[in-house]
């Protein structure tokens, strides 16, 4: 069988990995410090965190392409968070299996407060983590994504694999239920 002429060969793809690459820095520098956010929140612990927020990164790349073409051009920070999520309860499912005692952190002061500075807020802002911890790990998550990390309904939804209405009822239930905790 002759080989096709020339002009008939379907082109390579432009840019091929070189612009998977570039586009792939420009997810990475895009929503770095939202990821990092979230592994904070979840694990607590900077060193973790930081643990966390790699290997988002690098299991979003190597799923990369495929998600880009399934999203029909929709953002993939939801994606990203969902791929934390993932990686941050398989982090707790780990550490249940091999428990740890943790070795305290020391921080040095940078600059001093002054005692108006600590003390105003602190009794609100305490029963406001507090509430926090007693919300479902769902509800949480979901607060933290809504008004820490700036998420919308949307990008929440699939960021938990929920429908846009049923994370917007989640929302709503998450903050009436802190309401009444802080309130209470």
């Amino acid at each position: 069988m002759p080989s096709p002429e020339p002009s008939k060969v379907a082109p390579a793809p432009r840019g091929g990995k070189a612009e998977l690459d570039r586009a792939f820095s420009e997810l990475y520098r895009s929503h770095l410090r939202d990821v990092f956010s979230y592994a904070y929140y979840r694990v607590g612990n900077h060193h973790d965190a930081e643990d966390l927020t790699e290997q988002t990164f690098l299991q979003a790349y190597r799923h990369f392409e495929r998600a880009r073409q399934e999203s029909d051009g929709r953002p993939l920070r939801p994606w990203l968070i969902r791929i934390a999520h993932n990686l941050a309860a398989n982090h707790y499912r780990d550490r249940a299996r091999k428990p740890q005692t943790p070795i305290d952190d020391t921080h040095v002061i940078t600059a001093p407060h002054t005692t108006e500075d600590l003390v105003a807020g602190r009794e609100e802002l305490g029963a406001i983590l507090h509430g926090i911890e007693e919300l479902s790990t769902q509800r949480r998550d979901a607060l933290v994504m809504r008004f820490a990390l700036g998420m919308d309904n949307r990008e929440i939804a699939r960021a938990i694999g929920k429908t846009d209405g049923a994370t917007k009822v989640l929302l709503h239930r998450a903050v009436k239920q802190l309401e009444g905790i802080v309130r209470g």
